[in-house]
């Protein structure tokens, strides 16, 4: 069995659709959210009570299509969202449109939207 250090190393060398795809099977694998571990405890805390007012779907994808002319704050939004490094980061809003989030509730799909909006950039939800 690898241990945490050989685990580390190997998800550094990792693209970032790559983690992706692993965050997906992690979450799937142990029924587990990484939302919930990214974002505030407040914000946890209001995203598992309640429905969901609208009927269509619960989960959206947060799809950057433009950084804007504050492009630095948006890699900044979205290093936050995702936990990616600076490199990946920056990458990710250089080839926009491209997913930032996905599956993640429409709640938290909002939220993120209005912070990348905020920092300058556009964001469509899928």
């Amino acid at each position: 069995m690898a241990t945490a250090t050989e685990l580390i190393e190997e998800i550094k060398k990792m693209s970032v659709l790559e983690l992706s795809e692993l965050i997906k099977a992690l979450e799937e694998e142990f029924g587990v959210s990484a939302t919930a571990v990214a974002a505030a405890a407040p914000a946890a805390a209001a995203a598992g009570d309640g429905a969901p007012a609208e009927e269509e779907s619960t989960t959206v994808d947060v799809v950057l299509t433009g950084s804007g002319d504050k492009k630095i704050q948006v890699i900044k939004v979205v290093r936050a969202a995702t936990g990616l490094g600076l490199k990946e980061a920056k990458a990710l809003v250089d080839e926009a449109p491209k997913p930032i989030r996905e599956g993640v509730d429409r709640e938290e799909g909002e939220r993120l939207k209005g912070e990348i909006e905020e920092a300058g950039g556009t964001v469509d939800l899928k």
